[in-house]
C-alpha cells in the first residue's frame, strides 16, 4: 500500500460523513452544560486581601530593610493561612452556634438523581475502609481489644467542628501577580457568610501570627536569661583566676610593662652602641696623649683644639709681639722689656699648666666613657633578663586575659541581645496588613452562564469534531473507490448505490423499472465492463464478493440483465452450489442446473433460455455433496467451451473467497473476474487478502463494484449524473 499525502477535501469528507455523530454529540454536550448550569446552586465569592512582608529589621541596629521575593516563604503563609488552628481561630470569633444554627441547620438538602449513586459508593467505600481496618487489628490486636473497638460508637462532630470543615473545604488563598499580596476568599450560597467568613480567616491569620510570636519570644526571652546568668558566673570566675595569677606572680602593672620594655630594649642597643663608639674614640686620643712627650702635646688635634689652650697660646703670641716691639726701643735690661719677658714665663707656665689639665680631662673623659660602657651593658642584659621572664609570665596572663575577654563579650551580648528582645518582642517575624476587606459580593462567581454555554458549545463542536475522527480512524473499512484504488492498487469499476426500496429487490428494481437509479448504476457498470479490455471485452465474467451477504449474487443477475438489455445474447450461470440464488431472483425451477450437468445427471437442457429477453440461465441445481471437486472437473472446461459460441457475454455467479476456493478453481476459465464489496463493512484486511489470493492464482481481476455506496454518507457525490440522466429518462 502507498502511502498518500492527506488533502483539506480529505478532512472535509470526514466531517461531512461524520456529521450525524458530530451534531449528535454537539447537542448532547450542549444541553448537559446548559441543565448544569441553569440549575446549579449560585455561589457567592468573597475576598480580602492582605499583605504579608517579612521583617528583616531584627535588632535595633540594623537598617537593612531589603526583603527579595520569596515564592518558599509565600507558599509557607499559604498553608498557614489554611491550617487547622487558623480554621479553629477563625470559627471561634464567628460563634459557631449563632453561624450555624443561621445558615445550616434550616437549609434543605438539594435533590439530586445523582445522589442515590454517591450514597451506594460512599458506602462500599466506607465498608472496604472498615474491612481494611479490621483486617489491621486481627493482625496486630488480640480478640478484647477487638471486641472494644466494635463496641466503641462514633462521637458526633460538634458545630465548631461541622463549620471547621465547611470552611477549610471553601476558603481559598490565592497570592496576586508579582506582588506580596495574597487574597483570602470563601465561596458559599449565601453573600453575607461569604463575606464574614473571608474576614474572620485573614483576622485569624495575623492572630495566630502574634500568638507564634510572642511564644517563641517568651521561649528565647527565658533562654537567654539562663544562659546570661551561666555566662556571668563563668566571667566573674576567669576574673578570679586573672587576679590571682597577677598576684602570685606579682605582675600588678605587668600591662605597662609589655608595651614599654621592647621599647628600652631598643633604647639601651642604640646607647650602648653610641658608648662604645665613644669609648673607641677617646682611647685613641688617649693612647696618642700618653705616648706622645709633654713638648709635643700640642701636636695631638683634640689638645691644639681646647679652647683654654687657644686662649693662653693666643696671649702668648701677643706676648712675643710686644717683646719684639719693645726690643726695638729697649734693651734687655730695660725694665718693660724684664716686665714683658716675666709675663712670657708667666704665660709659658700657664699653658704647661692647661695642657696638663687637657690631658687630665681626656683621662678622666676615657674613663667615664669605659664606665659608662659597662654600665650600659650590665642595664641591657638585665633588661633582656627581665623581658624573658615577662614574656612566659605573658603567655599565662594572656590566656587568662583572652578567656576574661571572651567571657565577658558573650555576656554583654546575651544582655544586649535580651534587653534588645524585650523592648522589640512586640515586632512579629511576619509582617502582615489587612489593606482591603472582604466585601459584600453582589453578583454570584458561580455559575458563570454564559462563559458555560460558550464553553459547552466549543466543547461540544470540538469534541465531535474529534469524536468523528476517532471513529474513522477506527474505521477500517472499504468505504470510497479511493481506498480500494490508492491502498490496493485495483480500479473500481462502479459503485452500486444503497436500495433502500424495502417493498422489492434490487434486481426486481432493475427488471421493472430500466430508468431507476439502481438501473443506471448497472448500465455504469455495464460500460466499465464493456470497456475493460483495449482490444475485445471479455466474454466471460466471474463475480464473486469475498464473504457472504455483500450482494454478488444481485450484481451478477442486474448486470447479465442490462448487457441482454442491449440486445447482446448472455447466459447467467449459478456456479453458487452451496447457497444458490438465482433461481429466486428470476422465479424459475432449481430441480435441474449446474449441478446435474456436471455430476453426469443432465445435458444442455438444464439451460433455462429466454427467461429475460436475450438473457439465459443455468441455475446451481440440487446442493451436490462436494461443490468444489465438480468444479474441478474437466466437465465445467467443456461446458464453458462450448456455451461460448452460443453466447455474447457469460456471467458466472460464484461463493464467497473468504468461504471456499470455489471462485479461485473457476477463475482458470473465465476472461474477467469482478470483486463485490459492501461499502462500509467490507474491511481493508479482508479484501487484501483476497486480493493476495487472487494473484497468487493469477486470476484476470477486472475490478471491484462498491455495493451500497452510500454517497452523502461517505461525503462523496460520484452519481450527480447517474441522478441527472435518470431524471431526463
Amino acid at each position: 500500500m502507498e502511502e498518500r499525502e492527506i488533502h483539506l477535501r480529505d478532512y472535509l469528507r470526514v466531517l461531512n460523513k461524520r456529521k450525524s455523530t458530530i451534531i449528535t454529540f454537539f447537542v448532547l454536550t450542549f444541553v448537559v452544560v446548559v441543565i448544569a448550569t441553569f440549575t446549579a446552586t449560585p455561589m457567592y465569592v468573597s475576598s480580602g486581601k492582605v499583605m504579608i512582608e517579612r521583617n528583616t529589621a531584627g535588632d535595633l541596629t540594623s537598617s537593612y530593610r531589603y526583603t527579595p521575593y520569596d515564592p518558599v516563604f509565600i507558599e509557607t503563609q499559604n498553608q498557614l493561612i489554611l491550617s487547622e488552628a487558623v480554621i479553629e481561630n477563625a470559627v471561634r470569633s464567628l460563634n459557631p452556634d449563632t453561624i450555624y444554627d443561621s445558615f445550616f441547620i434550616n437549609k434543605k438538602e438539594k435533590k439530586s438523581y445523582l445522589s442515590p449513586v454517591k450514597t451506594w459508593i460512599k458506602s462500599q467505600y466506607v465498608t472496604m475502609k472498615e474491612l481494611a481496618g479490621i483486617d489491621r487489628f486481627f493482625s496486630s490486636r488480640d480478640d478484647e481489644v477487638i471486641k472494644l473497638i466494635d463496641t466503641e460508637e462514633p462521637v458526633p462532630l460538634t458545630k465548631a467542628q461541622i463549620l471547621e470543615n465547611i470552611i477549610k473545604a471553601g476558603i481559598s488563598v490565592r497570592p496576586a501577580d508579582n506582588s506580596r499580596i495574597l487574597r483570602i476568599g470563601y465561596m458559599s450560597d449565601n453573600p453575607v457568610l461569604s463575606m464574614r467568613v473571608a474576614n474572620a480567616v485573614a483576622q485569624a491569620y495575623i492572630d495566630e501570627l502574634v500568638d507564634m510570636q510572642m511564644e517563641v519570644s517568651g521561649y528565647s526571652i527565658g533562654w537567654m536569661t539562663k544562659k546570661s546568668e551561666i555566662q556571668r558566673v563563668k566571667l566573674e570566675e576567669s576574673e578570679k583566676d586573672l587576679q590571682d595569677y597577677k598576684r602570685k606572680h606579682d605582675i600588678v602593672t605587668v600591662e605597662d610593662r609589655i608595651t614599654v620594655l621592647p621599647e628600652r630594649l631598643a633604647d639601651l642597643s642604640k646607647n650602648l652602641t653610641a658608648a662604645e663608639t665613644a669609648r673607641k674614640q677617646l682611647l685613641a686620643v688617649y693612647n696618642q696623649v700618653r705616648n706622645v712627650q709633654p713638648d709635643a702635646l700640642e701636636t695631638i688635634p683634640a689638645i691644639s683644639e681646647n679652647t683654654s689652650v687657644k686662649a693662653v697660646k693666643t696671649k702668648i703670641l701677643t706676648a712675643e709681639q710686644k717683646i719684639s716691639e719693645l726690643s726695638k726701643k729697649y734693651g734687655p735690661k730695660h725694665p718693660k722689656m724684664i716686665s714683658a719677658q716675666n709675663e712670657l714665663k708667666s704665660l709659658e707656665a700657664n699653658k704647661s699648666q692647661e695642657l696638663k689639665k687637657v690631658v687630665q680631662t681626656i683621662r678622666n673623659e676615657y674613663q667615664l666613657a669605659r664606665s659608662n660602657e659597662r654600665d650600659l651593658k650590665a642595664l641591657l642584659d638585665q633588661t633582656k633578663f627581665d623581658a624573658a621572664q615577662l614574656s612566659e609570665k605573658s603567655i599565662q596572663l594572656r590566656i587568662l586575659q583572652r578567656k576574661v575577654d571572651t567571657n565577658r563579650h558573650l555576656y554583654d551580648a546575651l544582655v544586649t541581645r535580651m534587653k534588645e528582645r524585650d523592648i522589640t518582642e512586640q515586632n512579629q517575624a511576619v509582617n502582615v496588613w489587612i489593606i482591603e476587606k472582604a466585601p459584600l459580593p453582589k453578583y454570584p462567581a458561580k455559575p458563570r452562564k454564559k462563559r458555560n454555554i460558550m464553553l459547552g458549545a466549543i466543547l461540544g463542536l470540538f469534541g465531535g469534531i474529534g469524536l468523528a475522527f476517532f471513529f474513522e480512524y477506527l474505521d477500517n473499512t472499504v468505504k470510497t473507490p479511493e481506498d480500494v484504488e490508492e491502498k490496493f492498487d485495483v480500479p473500481v469499476i462502479c459503485t452500486i448505490d444503497l436500495f433502500k426500496d424495502k417493498k422489492q429487490t434490487i434486481v426486481e428494481n432493475v427488471l421493472t423499472d430500466p430508468s431507476s437509479m439502481i438501473s443506471e448504476n448497472f448500465k455504469g457498470l455495464r460500460t466499465s465492463v464493456m470497456l475493460s479490455s483495449a482490444d475485445t471485452p471479455p466474454k466471460t465474467i466471474l463475480i464473486s464478493s469475498i464473504t457472504p451477504g455483500e450482494g454478488k449474487s444481485s450484481v451478477s443477475a442486474c448486470l447479465a440483465t442490462t448487457i441482454a438489455q442491449t440486445g447482446k445474447k448472455v447466459l447467467l450461470i449459478d456456479a453458487d452450489m452451496r447457497r444458490p440464488v438465482q433461481h429466486k431472483n428470476f422465479t424459475i425451477d432449481n430441480q435441474v442446473g449446474l449441478s446435474s450437468l456436471l455430476a453426469g445427471l443432465a445435458e444442455d437442457d438444464a439451460v433455462l433460455p429466454n427467461v429475460l429477453d436475450k438473457l439465459d440461465i443455468l441455475p446451481a441445481g440440487p446442493v451436490p455433496p462436494n461443490p468444489s471437486e465438480l468444479l474441478s472437473s474437466k466437465r465445467l472446461a467443456g461446458l464453458i467451451k462450448s456455451v461460448s459460441s452460443r453466447y455474447d457475454m457469460i456471467i458466472i455467479d460464484t461463493p464467497p473467497l473468504a468461504s471456499v476456493t470455489d471462485p479461485v478453481i473457476l477463475s482458470k476459465h473465465v476472461d474477467g473476474f469482478i470483486i463485490v464489496t459492501w461499502a462500509g463493512k467490507t474491511t481493508q484486511e479482508m479484501l487484501g487478502k483476497g486480493l493476495k489470493q487472487l494473484k497468487e492464482m493469477e486470476a484476470p481481476v477486472t475490478g471491484v463494484v462498491l455495493n451500497r455506496f452510500n454517497a452523502k454518507k461517505t461525503g462523496y457525490y460520484y452519481n450527480y449524473g447517474d441522478y441527472y440522466y435518470a431524471s431526463e429518462s
